[in-house]
Protein backbone atom coordinates (compact mmCIF):
# COMPACT_ATOMS: atom_id res chain seq x y z
CA UNK A 1 0.00 0.00 0.00
CA UNK A 2 1.17 3.25 -0.50
CA UNK A 3 1.80 6.53 1.14
CA UNK A 4 -0.73 7.98 -1.11
CA UNK A 5 -3.51 5.60 1.35
CA UNK A 6 -2.43 6.95 4.29
CA UNK A 7 -2.31 11.29 3.20
CA UNK A 8 -5.72 10.04 2.11
CA UNK A 9 -6.53 8.94 5.86
CA UNK A 10 -4.54 11.77 7.03
CA UNK A 11 -6.61 14.72 5.57
CA UNK A 12 -10.21 12.77 6.17
CA UNK A 13 -8.94 13.24 9.62
CA UNK A 14 -7.86 16.55 9.42
CA UNK A 15 -10.98 17.76 8.73
CA UNK A 16 -12.56 15.35 11.67
CA UNK A 17 -10.21 16.25 14.59
CA UNK A 18 -8.33 19.53 14.34
CA UNK A 19 -11.16 21.47 15.47
CA UNK A 20 -11.80 19.24 18.46
CA UNK A 21 -8.03 20.25 20.44
CA UNK A 22 -6.00 17.60 18.19
CA UNK A 23 -2.49 18.66 17.02
CA UNK A 24 -1.19 17.40 13.80
CA UNK A 25 0.96 14.89 15.31
CA UNK A 26 -1.67 13.20 17.31
CA UNK A 27 -3.60 12.57 13.82
CA UNK A 28 -0.30 11.56 11.63
CA UNK A 29 -0.35 9.00 14.68
CA UNK A 30 -3.65 8.00 14.34
CA UNK A 31 -3.38 8.12 10.09
CA UNK A 32 -0.48 5.46 10.75
CA UNK A 33 -2.22 3.35 13.03
CA UNK A 34 -5.60 3.51 10.50
CA UNK A 35 -2.83 2.69 7.53
CA UNK A 36 -1.51 -0.43 9.68
CA UNK A 37 -4.63 -1.73 10.52
CA UNK A 38 -5.01 -1.81 6.67
CA UNK A 39 -1.85 -3.42 5.88
CA UNK A 40 -2.34 -6.31 8.69
CA UNK A 41 -5.76 -6.71 6.58
CA UNK A 42 -4.28 -7.21 3.35
CA UNK A 43 -1.29 -9.37 4.69
CA UNK A 44 -4.32 -11.79 6.56
CA UNK A 45 -7.12 -11.73 4.50
CA UNK A 46 -7.27 -13.79 1.26
CA UNK A 47 -7.13 -11.28 -2.00
CA UNK A 48 -10.93 -11.85 -3.49
CA UNK A 49 -11.55 -12.43 -6.73
CA UNK A 50 -11.36 -9.21 -8.92
CA UNK A 51 -14.74 -7.21 -8.85
CA UNK A 52 -15.70 -6.94 -12.90
CA UNK A 53 -19.14 -4.59 -11.91
CA UNK A 54 -20.44 -3.60 -8.51
CA UNK A 55 -23.66 -4.82 -8.93
CA UNK A 56 -26.37 -5.85 -11.86
CA UNK A 57 -30.09 -6.66 -12.38
CA UNK A 58 -29.04 -10.32 -10.71
CA UNK A 59 -28.82 -8.62 -7.26
CA UNK A 60 -31.69 -9.25 -5.15
CA UNK A 61 -31.22 -9.14 -1.16
CA UNK A 62 -33.21 -10.46 1.44
CA UNK A 63 -33.39 -8.83 4.95
CA UNK A 64 -34.00 -11.48 7.96
CA UNK A 65 -32.71 -11.81 11.60
CA UNK A 66 -30.86 -14.76 12.36
CA UNK A 67 -33.43 -16.33 14.41
CA UNK A 68 -36.29 -14.88 12.07
CA UNK A 69 -37.40 -19.28 11.64
CA UNK A 70 -36.48 -20.93 14.25
CA UNK A 71 -36.68 -25.04 14.71
CA UNK A 72 -36.61 -26.63 18.43
CA UNK A 73 -33.10 -26.99 19.68
CA UNK A 74 -31.72 -26.40 16.40
CA UNK A 75 -29.25 -22.90 16.32
CA UNK A 76 -30.92 -20.84 14.26
CA UNK A 77 -27.99 -20.03 12.02
CA UNK A 78 -28.16 -23.58 10.98
CA UNK A 79 -31.99 -23.29 10.20
CA UNK A 80 -31.92 -20.29 8.42
CA UNK A 81 -29.11 -21.34 5.90
CA UNK A 82 -31.25 -24.49 5.46
CA UNK A 83 -34.12 -22.30 4.59
CA UNK A 84 -31.95 -20.44 2.45
CA UNK A 85 -30.42 -22.93 -0.21
CA UNK A 86 -33.86 -24.94 -0.37
CA UNK A 87 -36.71 -22.35 -1.14
CA UNK A 88 -34.29 -19.03 -1.94
CA UNK A 89 -30.92 -19.82 -3.80
CA UNK A 90 -33.11 -19.55 -7.03
CA UNK A 91 -34.30 -16.44 -6.14
CA UNK A 92 -32.06 -14.27 -4.27
CA UNK A 93 -28.09 -13.94 -4.13
CA UNK A 94 -27.79 -11.55 -1.42
CA UNK A 95 -29.07 -11.64 2.70
CA UNK A 96 -29.19 -9.01 5.33
CA UNK A 97 -28.50 -10.86 8.43
CA UNK A 98 -29.63 -8.31 11.09
CA UNK A 99 -27.58 -7.43 13.92
CA UNK A 100 -26.29 -11.40 14.93
CA UNK A 101 -24.47 -10.62 17.71
CA UNK A 102 -24.49 -10.92 21.59
CA UNK A 103 -27.21 -8.11 22.56
CA UNK A 104 -29.40 -6.88 25.74
CA UNK A 105 -32.08 -5.51 23.83
CA UNK A 106 -33.89 -3.65 20.58
CA UNK A 107 -33.26 -7.43 19.21
CA UNK A 108 -29.68 -7.25 18.59
CA UNK A 109 -29.41 -3.39 18.47
CA UNK A 110 -27.75 -2.84 21.78
CA UNK A 111 -24.95 -4.89 21.31
CA UNK A 112 -22.46 -6.22 24.05
CA UNK A 113 -19.93 -7.75 21.75
CA UNK A 114 -19.13 -6.56 18.33
CA UNK A 115 -16.79 -9.39 17.74
CA UNK A 116 -18.43 -12.54 18.37
CA UNK A 117 -21.79 -13.81 17.21
CA UNK A 118 -25.09 -14.40 19.66
CA UNK A 119 -23.69 -18.45 20.76
CA UNK A 120 -27.61 -18.94 21.01
CA UNK A 121 -27.54 -18.38 17.28
CA UNK A 122 -24.63 -20.05 15.89
CA UNK A 123 -21.08 -19.29 15.43
CA UNK A 124 -18.46 -17.40 13.03
CA UNK A 125 -18.69 -20.53 10.72
CA UNK A 126 -22.11 -20.19 10.26
CA UNK A 127 -21.87 -16.76 9.06
CA UNK A 128 -18.74 -17.69 6.96
CA UNK A 129 -20.77 -20.52 5.41
CA UNK A 130 -24.02 -18.65 4.59
CA UNK A 131 -21.40 -15.84 3.14
CA UNK A 132 -20.28 -18.54 1.17
CA UNK A 133 -23.25 -19.09 -0.82
CA UNK A 134 -24.75 -15.48 -0.97
CA UNK A 135 -23.30 -12.47 -0.44
CA UNK A 136 -23.33 -11.36 2.80
CA UNK A 137 -24.66 -7.65 4.71
CA UNK A 138 -23.55 -7.01 8.01
CA UNK A 139 -24.72 -4.16 10.37
CA UNK A 140 -22.14 -1.94 11.80
CA UNK A 141 -24.16 -0.69 14.74
CA UNK A 142 -22.00 2.04 15.05
CA UNK A 143 -23.77 5.09 16.98
CA UNK A 144 -24.43 2.82 20.29
CA UNK A 145 -23.68 0.01 21.83
CA UNK A 146 -25.02 -1.91 25.39
CA UNK A 147 -25.22 -0.89 28.75
CA UNK A 148 -23.96 -4.44 29.09
CA UNK A 149 -21.10 -4.29 26.64
CA UNK A 150 -17.30 -4.39 28.59
CA UNK A 151 -16.42 -1.22 27.38
CA UNK A 152 -19.21 0.47 29.04
CA UNK A 153 -19.02 -1.45 32.16
CA UNK A 154 -14.91 -0.18 32.28
CA UNK A 155 -16.30 3.05 31.94
CA UNK A 156 -18.09 2.89 35.20
CA UNK A 157 -15.40 1.43 36.89
CA UNK A 158 -13.58 4.60 35.27
CA UNK A 159 -10.61 2.18 33.66
CA UNK A 160 -9.00 3.43 30.98
CA UNK A 161 -9.20 3.85 27.79
CA UNK A 162 -12.86 2.78 28.37
CA UNK A 163 -13.57 5.68 30.26
CA UNK A 164 -12.84 8.02 27.41
CA UNK A 165 -15.57 5.75 24.96
CA UNK A 166 -19.14 7.68 26.34
CA UNK A 167 -20.19 11.32 25.58
CA UNK A 168 -21.24 12.68 29.18
CA UNK A 169 -22.57 15.85 29.60
CA UNK A 170 -24.23 18.16 32.41
CA UNK A 171 -27.88 17.18 33.18
CA UNK A 172 -28.81 20.90 32.85
CA UNK A 173 -26.83 21.08 28.90
CA UNK A 174 -29.11 22.70 26.66
CA UNK A 175 -29.87 19.86 24.20
CA UNK A 176 -33.37 21.31 22.87
CA UNK A 177 -31.59 21.46 19.51
CA UNK A 178 -30.62 18.21 19.37
CA UNK A 179 -33.06 15.98 16.69
CA UNK A 180 -33.38 12.35 17.72
CA UNK A 181 -35.88 9.40 16.77
CA UNK A 182 -37.49 8.51 20.12
CA UNK A 183 -39.49 10.44 22.72
CA UNK A 184 -37.52 9.09 25.70
CA UNK A 185 -34.77 11.49 28.05
CA UNK A 186 -31.73 12.09 25.53
CA UNK A 187 -29.16 12.02 28.60
CA UNK A 188 -29.40 9.62 31.31
CA UNK A 189 -28.17 8.92 34.54
CA UNK A 190 -25.25 6.18 35.48
CA UNK A 191 -23.93 5.34 38.70
CA UNK A 192 -20.40 4.82 38.16
CA UNK A 193 -17.48 5.04 40.74
CA UNK A 194 -16.79 8.76 40.21
CA UNK A 195 -20.62 8.91 41.07
CA UNK A 196 -24.02 9.65 39.25
CA UNK A 197 -22.95 10.52 35.42
CA UNK A 198 -25.23 11.76 32.86
CA UNK A 199 -24.54 9.70 29.33
CA UNK A 200 -25.98 10.64 25.77
CA UNK A 201 -28.72 7.67 24.76
CA UNK A 202 -30.22 8.89 21.66
CA UNK A 203 -32.13 5.28 21.04
CA UNK A 204 -32.53 4.22 24.64
CA UNK A 205 -31.36 4.05 28.13
CA UNK A 206 -29.94 0.55 27.15
CA UNK A 207 -27.94 1.63 24.14
CA UNK A 208 -25.60 4.30 25.02
CA UNK A 209 -23.69 6.57 22.41
CA UNK A 210 -20.42 6.35 21.86
CA UNK A 211 -17.87 9.21 21.66
CA UNK A 212 -16.30 9.58 18.64
CA UNK A 213 -14.62 12.47 19.15
CA UNK A 214 -12.23 10.59 21.15
CA UNK A 215 -9.65 8.62 17.92
CA UNK A 216 -9.55 5.36 20.11
CA UNK A 217 -13.47 4.72 18.86
CA UNK A 218 -13.05 5.48 15.71
CA UNK A 219 -9.55 3.29 15.33
CA UNK A 220 -12.05 0.94 17.19
CA UNK A 221 -14.64 0.57 14.83
CA UNK A 222 -12.27 0.51 11.93
CA UNK A 223 -10.97 -2.79 13.49
CA UNK A 224 -14.34 -4.42 13.67
CA UNK A 225 -15.51 -2.88 10.35
CA UNK A 226 -12.49 -4.94 9.03
CA UNK A 227 -13.03 -8.02 11.19
CA UNK A 228 -16.81 -8.62 9.91
CA UNK A 229 -15.39 -7.91 5.95
CA UNK A 230 -12.57 -10.83 6.96
CA UNK A 231 -15.43 -12.94 8.13
CA UNK A 232 -17.04 -12.45 4.19
CA UNK A 233 -19.23 -9.71 4.64
CA UNK A 234 -19.50 -7.92 1.31
CA UNK A 235 -22.09 -5.54 1.95
CA UNK A 236 -21.97 -3.06 5.59
CA UNK A 237 -24.90 -1.48 6.55
CA UNK A 238 -23.91 1.47 9.10
CA UNK A 239 -26.83 1.76 11.42
CA UNK A 240 -27.60 5.19 12.35
CA UNK A 241 -25.00 6.91 10.43
CA UNK A 242 -26.56 10.30 10.58
CA UNK A 243 -26.54 10.41 14.80
CA UNK A 244 -22.91 9.93 14.72
CA UNK A 245 -21.46 13.27 15.99
CA UNK A 246 -21.99 14.78 19.36
CA UNK A 247 -22.02 18.99 19.44
CA UNK A 248 -24.29 20.68 21.91
CA UNK A 249 -25.58 23.69 20.27
CA UNK A 250 -26.82 21.81 16.93
CA UNK A 251 -29.03 19.17 15.85
CA UNK A 252 -26.45 16.33 16.29
CA UNK A 253 -27.71 15.31 12.39
CA UNK A 254 -25.62 14.75 9.35
CA UNK A 255 -22.75 16.68 11.12
CA UNK A 256 -19.55 17.48 8.75
CA UNK A 257 -17.79 14.96 10.88
CA UNK A 258 -19.97 12.10 10.65
CA UNK A 259 -19.76 12.92 6.41
CA UNK A 260 -16.14 12.64 7.04
CA UNK A 261 -16.01 9.36 9.18
CA UNK A 262 -18.21 8.27 6.10
CA UNK A 263 -16.09 9.04 3.41
CA UNK A 264 -12.49 7.26 5.40
CA UNK A 265 -14.56 4.14 5.39
CA UNK A 266 -14.97 4.46 1.87
CA UNK A 267 -11.55 5.34 1.31
CA UNK A 268 -10.52 1.93 3.69
CA UNK A 269 -12.82 -0.12 1.32
CA UNK A 270 -11.67 1.24 -1.93
CA UNK A 271 -7.87 0.59 -0.90
CA UNK A 272 -8.35 -3.04 0.61
CA UNK A 273 -11.24 -4.22 -0.27
CA UNK A 274 -13.11 -3.04 -3.60
CA UNK A 275 -15.72 -5.46 -3.42
CA UNK A 276 -17.74 -4.11 -0.28
CA UNK A 277 -20.56 -2.05 -0.75
CA UNK A 278 -20.89 0.30 1.95
CA UNK A 279 -24.58 1.50 3.04
CA UNK A 280 -25.80 4.12 4.76
CA UNK A 281 -28.77 3.91 6.85
CA UNK A 282 -30.76 7.48 7.27
CA UNK A 283 -34.35 6.94 8.14
CA UNK A 284 -34.57 11.32 7.09
CA UNK A 285 -36.15 13.67 4.57
CA UNK A 286 -35.21 12.86 0.82
CA UNK A 287 -32.28 15.20 0.48
CA UNK A 288 -30.53 14.92 3.46
CA UNK A 289 -30.49 11.11 2.89
CA UNK A 290 -29.42 11.31 -0.22
CA UNK A 291 -26.47 13.66 0.94
CA UNK A 292 -24.60 10.42 1.70
CA UNK A 293 -23.47 9.75 -1.36
CA UNK A 294 -20.87 12.84 -1.37
CA UNK A 295 -19.66 13.32 -4.48
CA UNK A 296 -19.37 9.46 -4.92
CA UNK A 297 -16.60 9.16 -2.29
CA UNK A 298 -19.03 8.23 0.11
CA UNK A 299 -22.15 5.59 0.19
CA UNK A 300 -22.31 3.03 -2.43
CA UNK A 301 -25.99 2.75 -1.69
CA UNK A 302 -28.88 4.53 0.21
CA UNK A 303 -32.03 3.30 1.34
CA UNK A 304 -34.49 4.70 -0.34
CA UNK A 305 -36.35 5.58 2.72
CA UNK A 306 -39.39 7.68 0.89
CA UNK A 307 -40.40 4.77 -0.78
CA UNK A 308 -42.20 2.66 1.78
CA UNK A 309 -44.33 5.22 2.96
CA UNK A 310 -45.17 6.31 -0.06
CA UNK A 311 -45.95 3.13 -2.30
CA UNK A 312 -48.32 2.28 1.25
CA UNK A 313 -50.23 5.62 0.19
CA UNK A 314 -50.51 5.22 -3.17
CA UNK A 315 -52.32 1.72 -2.40
CA UNK A 316 -54.25 3.14 0.90
CA UNK A 317 -55.55 6.09 -1.03
CA UNK A 318 -55.93 4.02 -5.02
CA UNK A 319 -53.73 7.22 -6.16
CA UNK A 320 -50.51 7.22 -7.42
CA UNK A 321 -49.70 11.30 -7.55
CA UNK A 322 -47.32 11.68 -4.87
CA UNK A 323 -45.44 8.40 -5.16
CA UNK A 324 -45.27 9.59 -8.98
CA UNK A 325 -43.87 13.19 -8.20
CA UNK A 326 -41.59 11.91 -5.66
CA UNK A 327 -39.95 9.47 -8.25
CA UNK A 328 -40.03 12.04 -10.82
CA UNK A 329 -37.63 14.70 -8.62
CA UNK A 330 -35.28 11.60 -7.72
CA UNK A 331 -31.67 13.07 -8.67
CA UNK A 332 -29.63 11.13 -11.06
CA UNK A 333 -27.02 8.74 -9.31
CA UNK A 334 -24.13 9.95 -9.15
CA UNK A 335 -21.30 7.67 -10.92
CA UNK A 336 -20.48 3.93 -9.29
CA UNK A 337 -23.58 4.70 -6.40
CA UNK A 338 -27.37 3.18 -6.73
CA UNK A 339 -30.22 2.39 -4.47
CA UNK A 340 -31.49 0.32 -1.88
CA UNK A 341 -35.09 0.11 -2.58
CA UNK A 342 -37.59 -1.87 0.09
CA UNK A 343 -40.76 -1.43 1.15
CA UNK A 344 -40.47 -2.94 4.76
CA UNK A 345 -37.94 -3.94 7.25
CA UNK A 346 -37.12 -4.71 10.53
CA UNK A 347 -37.98 -1.07 11.62
CA UNK A 348 -41.38 0.82 11.22
CA UNK A 349 -42.53 2.55 7.95
CA UNK A 350 -41.24 5.91 8.14
CA UNK A 351 -43.09 8.76 8.04
CA UNK A 352 -39.73 11.20 7.94
CA UNK A 353 -39.24 10.82 4.85
CA UNK A 354 -41.90 12.69 3.23
CA UNK A 355 -41.62 15.42 4.83
CA UNK A 356 -43.01 18.37 2.53
CA UNK A 357 -43.83 15.70 -0.12
CA UNK A 358 -46.83 14.24 1.65
CA UNK A 359 -49.58 16.89 3.21
CA UNK A 360 -49.49 16.67 7.04
CA UNK A 361 -53.58 15.63 6.81
CA UNK A 362 -52.41 12.96 4.30
CA UNK A 363 -49.95 11.39 6.75
CA UNK A 364 -52.34 11.79 9.53
CA UNK A 365 -55.22 9.84 7.57
CA UNK A 366 -52.91 7.13 7.04
CA UNK A 367 -51.56 6.74 10.29
CA UNK A 368 -55.60 6.37 11.11
CA UNK A 369 -56.45 3.99 8.77
CA UNK A 370 -52.99 1.74 9.83
CA UNK A 371 -54.52 1.85 13.39
CA UNK A 372 -57.84 0.33 12.36
CA UNK A 373 -55.52 -2.54 10.88
CA UNK A 374 -54.17 -3.25 14.05
CA UNK A 375 -50.75 -0.99 13.93
CA UNK A 376 -49.07 1.52 15.69
CA UNK A 377 -47.02 4.44 15.39
CA UNK A 378 -43.98 5.44 17.21
CA UNK A 379 -43.18 8.83 18.01
CA UNK A 380 -40.42 11.35 18.29
CA UNK A 381 -39.02 14.39 20.58
CA UNK A 382 -38.99 17.71 19.20
CA UNK A 383 -36.76 20.58 19.94
CA UNK A 384 -40.20 22.35 21.67
CA UNK A 385 -40.66 19.86 23.60
CA UNK A 386 -43.95 18.39 21.45
CA UNK A 387 -43.74 15.03 20.25
CA UNK A 388 -44.41 14.02 15.94
CA UNK A 389 -44.94 11.05 14.41
CA UNK A 390 -41.59 8.72 13.53
CA UNK A 391 -42.99 6.00 11.97
CA UNK A 392 -45.94 3.59 11.89
CA UNK A 393 -45.18 -0.01 13.29
CA UNK A 394 -47.62 -2.84 11.20
CA UNK A 395 -46.29 -5.60 8.68
CA UNK A 396 -46.95 -4.34 4.99
CA UNK A 397 -49.01 -6.98 4.24
CA UNK A 398 -51.44 -6.30 7.17
CA UNK A 399 -50.87 -2.48 6.01
CA UNK A 400 -52.82 -3.60 2.57
CA UNK A 401 -55.48 -5.47 3.88
CA UNK A 402 -57.68 -3.09 2.57
CA UNK A 403 -58.02 1.28 2.08
CA UNK A 404 -59.22 4.40 4.11
CA UNK A 405 -62.53 2.73 3.03
CA UNK A 406 -61.92 -0.42 5.28
CA UNK A 407 -60.80 -3.98 4.71
CA UNK A 408 -61.48 -5.68 1.68
CA UNK A 409 -60.69 -8.52 -0.51
CA UNK A 410 -58.37 -7.23 -2.29
CA UNK A 411 -55.43 -8.24 0.48
CA UNK A 412 -52.84 -10.39 -1.75
CA UNK A 413 -52.80 -8.55 -4.90
CA UNK A 414 -52.48 -4.89 -3.68
CA UNK A 415 -49.49 -6.38 -1.04
CA UNK A 416 -48.14 -8.11 -4.29
CA UNK A 417 -48.37 -4.44 -6.22
CA UNK A 418 -46.33 -3.42 -3.87
CA UNK A 419 -43.59 -5.13 -4.22
CA UNK A 420 -43.80 -5.44 -7.50
CA UNK A 421 -43.28 -1.45 -8.25
CA UNK A 422 -40.15 -1.97 -5.74
CA UNK A 423 -38.72 -4.56 -7.91
CA UNK A 424 -39.01 -2.60 -11.05
CA UNK A 425 -37.65 0.83 -9.49
CA UNK A 426 -34.31 1.58 -10.24
CA UNK A 427 -31.72 0.12 -7.68
CA UNK A 428 -31.11 -3.00 -5.93
CA UNK A 429 -34.55 -4.36 -4.25
CA UNK A 430 -34.06 -5.72 -1.09
CA UNK A 431 -37.30 -7.78 0.58
CA UNK A 432 -37.88 -8.52 4.20
CA UNK A 433 -38.47 -11.80 5.05
CA UNK A 434 -41.93 -11.39 6.56
CA UNK A 435 -43.19 -9.41 3.39
CA UNK A 436 -41.87 -12.97 1.75
CA UNK A 437 -44.09 -14.78 4.03
CA UNK A 438 -46.87 -12.33 3.95
CA UNK A 439 -46.38 -12.27 7.72
CA UNK A 440 -49.58 -10.91 9.55
CA UNK A 441 -49.15 -8.24 12.83
CA UNK A 442 -47.62 -10.28 15.71
CA UNK A 443 -49.23 -8.56 18.75
CA UNK A 444 -48.24 -11.45 20.95
CA UNK A 445 -44.99 -10.65 20.75
CA UNK A 446 -46.07 -7.03 21.22
CA UNK A 447 -47.42 -8.29 24.53
CA UNK A 448 -44.21 -10.28 25.29
CA UNK A 449 -41.97 -7.24 24.48
CA UNK A 450 -43.46 -4.18 25.56
CA UNK A 451 -42.01 -2.62 21.98
CA UNK A 452 -44.66 -1.47 18.95
CA UNK A 453 -41.75 -2.53 16.83
CA UNK A 454 -41.87 -6.07 17.64
CA UNK A 455 -45.52 -6.43 15.77
CA UNK A 456 -43.50 -6.99 12.31
CA UNK A 457 -40.67 -8.80 13.77
CA UNK A 458 -41.79 -12.68 14.10
CA UNK A 459 -39.93 -15.62 14.56
CA UNK A 460 -41.73 -18.48 12.70
CA UNK A 461 -41.83 -21.54 13.71
CA UNK A 462 -40.05 -23.64 10.56
CA UNK A 463 -42.89 -26.44 11.07
CA UNK A 464 -46.00 -24.12 11.11
CA UNK A 465 -44.19 -22.11 8.27
CA UNK A 466 -43.65 -25.02 5.92
CA UNK A 467 -47.12 -26.06 6.48
CA UNK A 468 -48.40 -22.83 5.68
CA UNK A 469 -45.99 -22.38 2.37
CA UNK A 470 -47.00 -25.64 1.50
CA UNK A 471 -50.64 -25.07 1.70
CA UNK A 472 -51.75 -23.31 -1.94
CA UNK A 473 -54.78 -22.10 -0.45
CA UNK A 474 -52.79 -19.75 2.16
CA UNK A 475 -52.00 -16.40 1.52
CA UNK A 476 -48.54 -17.14 2.87
CA UNK A 477 -48.04 -19.68 -0.12
CA UNK A 478 -49.78 -17.71 -2.44
CA UNK A 479 -47.21 -14.02 -1.89
CA UNK A 480 -44.58 -16.56 -1.37
CA UNK A 481 -44.67 -17.98 -4.83
CA UNK A 482 -45.80 -14.64 -7.31
CA UNK A 483 -42.93 -12.63 -5.05
CA UNK A 484 -40.50 -15.27 -5.93
CA UNK A 485 -41.70 -15.34 -9.65
CA UNK A 486 -41.56 -11.78 -10.57
CA UNK A 487 -38.11 -11.60 -8.62
CA UNK A 488 -37.02 -14.64 -10.98
CA UNK A 489 -38.11 -12.64 -14.16
CA UNK A 490 -36.33 -9.63 -13.41
CA UNK A 491 -33.22 -10.80 -12.66
CA UNK A 492 -33.05 -11.68 -16.41
CA UNK A 493 -33.55 -8.22 -17.25
CA UNK A 494 -30.67 -6.10 -18.14
CA UNK A 495 -33.17 -2.58 -18.42
CA UNK A 496 -33.46 -3.36 -14.16
CA UNK A 497 -30.11 -2.75 -13.84
CA UNK A 498 -29.43 -0.39 -10.83
CA UNK A 499 -27.70 1.82 -12.96
CA UNK A 500 -29.93 1.64 -16.01
CA UNK A 501 -32.50 5.03 -16.77
CA UNK A 502 -35.28 5.34 -14.94
CA UNK A 503 -38.43 7.95 -16.36
CA UNK A 504 -41.65 8.46 -14.73
CA UNK A 505 -44.17 8.83 -17.12
CA UNK A 506 -47.26 10.34 -15.61
CA UNK A 507 -50.52 10.20 -17.42
CA UNK A 508 -53.30 9.59 -14.32
CA UNK A 509 -53.59 9.08 -10.84
CA UNK A 510 -54.53 5.75 -10.81
CA UNK A 511 -51.37 4.36 -12.62
CA UNK A 512 -48.25 4.23 -11.49
CA UNK A 513 -45.56 4.12 -14.43
CA UNK A 514 -41.78 3.65 -15.02
CA UNK A 515 -39.91 3.18 -18.50
CA UNK A 516 -36.06 1.09 -17.42
CA UNK A 517 -34.15 1.24 -20.35
CA UNK A 518 -30.73 0.22 -21.29
CA UNK A 519 -28.10 2.58 -21.82
CA UNK A 520 -28.05 1.01 -25.60
CA UNK A 521 -31.58 0.85 -25.52
CA UNK A 522 -31.34 -2.39 -26.55
CA UNK A 523 -34.23 -3.14 -23.95
CA UNK A 524 -36.43 -0.85 -22.72
CA UNK A 525 -39.14 -1.97 -19.94
CA UNK A 526 -42.41 0.14 -18.66
CA UNK A 527 -43.44 -1.05 -16.23
CA UNK A 528 -47.35 -0.19 -15.60
CA UNK A 529 -48.66 -0.64 -11.93
CA UNK A 530 -52.84 0.05 -11.28
CA UNK A 531 -53.11 1.28 -7.68
CA UNK A 532 -56.84 0.77 -7.55
CA UNK A 533 -59.19 -1.63 -7.00
CA UNK A 534 -61.18 -0.75 -10.29
CA UNK A 535 -60.57 -2.89 -13.63
CA UNK A 536 -58.69 -0.36 -15.77
CA UNK A 537 -59.08 -0.36 -19.80
CA UNK A 538 -56.76 1.52 -21.94
CA UNK A 539 -56.95 1.77 -25.76
CA UNK A 540 -53.43 1.79 -26.44
CA UNK A 541 -54.33 4.68 -28.87
CA UNK A 542 -54.71 7.07 -26.18
CA UNK A 543 -51.40 6.03 -24.56
CA UNK A 544 -49.15 7.76 -26.74
CA UNK A 545 -45.87 6.77 -24.83
CA UNK A 546 -46.36 3.18 -25.69
CA UNK A 547 -44.51 1.59 -28.92
CA UNK A 548 -46.50 -1.30 -30.84
CA UNK A 549 -45.42 -4.70 -30.73
CA UNK A 550 -45.14 -5.21 -26.91
CA UNK A 551 -45.76 -8.14 -24.49
CA UNK A 552 -46.03 -8.35 -20.93
CA UNK A 553 -43.17 -10.23 -19.17
CA UNK A 554 -45.55 -11.28 -16.74
CA UNK A 555 -48.25 -13.07 -18.04
CA UNK A 556 -46.29 -13.51 -21.66
CA UNK A 557 -48.90 -12.25 -23.45
CA UNK A 558 -49.07 -9.67 -26.27
CA UNK A 559 -50.31 -6.54 -26.14
CA UNK A 560 -53.03 -5.55 -28.97
CA UNK A 561 -55.42 -2.87 -28.92
CA UNK A 562 -56.12 -2.42 -25.62
CA UNK A 563 -54.47 -2.57 -22.10
CA UNK A 564 -56.28 -4.13 -19.54
CA UNK A 565 -55.03 -3.96 -15.77
CA UNK A 566 -57.64 -6.09 -13.03
CA UNK A 567 -57.27 -4.45 -9.63
CA UNK A 568 -53.71 -3.88 -8.71
CA UNK A 569 -52.22 -5.84 -11.62
CA UNK A 570 -48.28 -4.81 -12.95
CA UNK A 571 -47.35 -5.55 -16.35
CA UNK A 572 -43.69 -5.33 -17.59
CA UNK A 573 -44.11 -4.73 -20.72
CA UNK A 574 -41.57 -5.29 -23.66
CA UNK A 575 -40.86 -5.53 -27.21
CA UNK A 576 -41.19 -8.87 -28.50
CA UNK A 577 -37.95 -10.58 -29.54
Amino acid sequence: MSDTARQTFRSRLQQIYLGAGFDEQQIDQLSDSIWHCCQQFSEQTAPRQPVQQRWSENDVILITYANSIQNGDELPLHTLKRFLSRYLADAINSVHILPFFPYSSDDGFAVIDYYQVNPEWGSWQDIEAIAGQFDLMADLVINHCSRENLWFIDFIGDRAPYNGYFIEADPGSDVSRVIRPRNTPLLTPVHTHQGIRHVWATFSEDQVDLNFANPAVLLEFITIFLSYIRHGARFIRLDAIAFLWKEIGTDCLHRPQTHQVVKLLRDIVDLVAPQVVLITETNVPVAENLSYFGHSDEAHLVYQFGLPPLVLHALNRGNADFLSDWALNIPQLPDNCSYLNFTASHDGIGVRPVEGILPEREVQDLIDCMHRFGGFVSMKANADGSESPYEINITLFDACMGTRRGVDHFQVPRFICSQAIMLAMQGIPAVYIHSLTATPNDLTHVEQTGRTRSINRRIWDEDELMCLLNNPVTPQAEVFAEVRRLIAIRRQQPAFHPQARQQVIKINSDLFIIKRSTADKSQVIFAIANVTERILRLPLASLGFLPHGLSDLLTQQAVCDELVLSPYQNRWLTLQS
